[in-house]
């Protein structure tokens, strides 16, 4: 009996334990090869979580400036009105980039592709 109560208790821990990003408020991580596809082939809005001046000094054609600290739910309105919009989010290195899709998760965003910091993006910028 009490093996039985210890293998049920591990597989719980087991079931528990490594779920990821298994609740209705996640975002997807792709490659930066991915969202340059995304971009190329679909209707998408490229989101740039850096602060102004970091935008300003190079930023993915077409996109909008959002800084994560700014991010609510009359923000993010503003620039993505539709929660099914696909939406592919970065920042210089990818740890903002993260938070603020976490971000736009909770809120209710359900097509949110994080790919990263723009330090390593190979493909075209402005100014």
């Amino acid at each position: 009996m009490k093996r039985i109560v210890i293998l049920l208790s591990s597989l719980l821990l087991l079931l528990t334990g490594c779920g990821g990003n298994t609740s209705d408020s996640s975002y997807e991580q792709i490659t930066q090869e991915a969202a340059k596809e995304m971009m190329d082939t679909q209707e998408v809005i490229i989101l740039d979580v850096r602060e102004q001046d970091e935008y300003d000094s190079g930023h993915i054609p077409s996109a909008v400036l959002l800084p994560v600290g700014m991010i609510d739910e009359d923000t993010a309105a503003k620039v993505i009105p539709e929660k099914d919009s696909t939406v592919l989010v970065y920042c210089r290195s990818g740890n903002r980039s993260k938070t603020a899709s976490a971000a736009l998760a909770d809120l209710g965003y359900t097509n949110i592709y994080e790919f990263g910091g723009i330090n390593t993006w190979p493909y075209e910028t402005e100014p």
